[in-house]
């Protein structure tokens, strides 16, 4: 669903409570680890762009969260530790079927790998 937020923590007090915390915790865990990335609020959902090209997003989706990763180099780095019961992929998003599926140590090592990547962003 996209959201007519027009800033992060408004789309943050949107969203459902029992995914709150997770959405909240992947804000700041990209606010800390994105150095020199915008935080706005692109195709309905919060968006992280470095020279005005988006590279991370995450949205709250009707039956998951939604943590797309868009640099294709990256993604394909870290597919076999989102493997798991709960998690789907696509292209450049992971699917999280529940709040507690999400594991922030690999969030945080895939937006670390972002910030190193000059790969493809798809």
């Amino acid at each position: 669903m996209q959201s007519q937020a027009k800033d992060v923590t408004t789309y943050l007090e949107e969203v459902p409570a029992e995914w709150q915390a997770a959405l909240v915790q992947l804000r700041e865990h990209c606010r800390s680890l994105l150095k020199g990335f915008e935080e706005s609020m692109r195709y309905g959902m919060p968006c992280y762009s470095r020279n005005d090209v988006v590279e991370i997003g995450f949205a709250s989706q009707k039956h998951f969260i939604g943590l797309y990763i868009l640099r294709t180099d990256v993604m394909k780095t870290h597919q076999d530790l989102l493997k798991i019961k709960g998690v789907s992929l696509g292209k450049g998003c992971i699917r999280y079927s529940k709040p507690e599926k999400i594991d922030f140590e690999v969030v945080k090592k895939m937006l670390k790998a972002t910030v190193e990547s000059k790969g493809e962003v798809c």
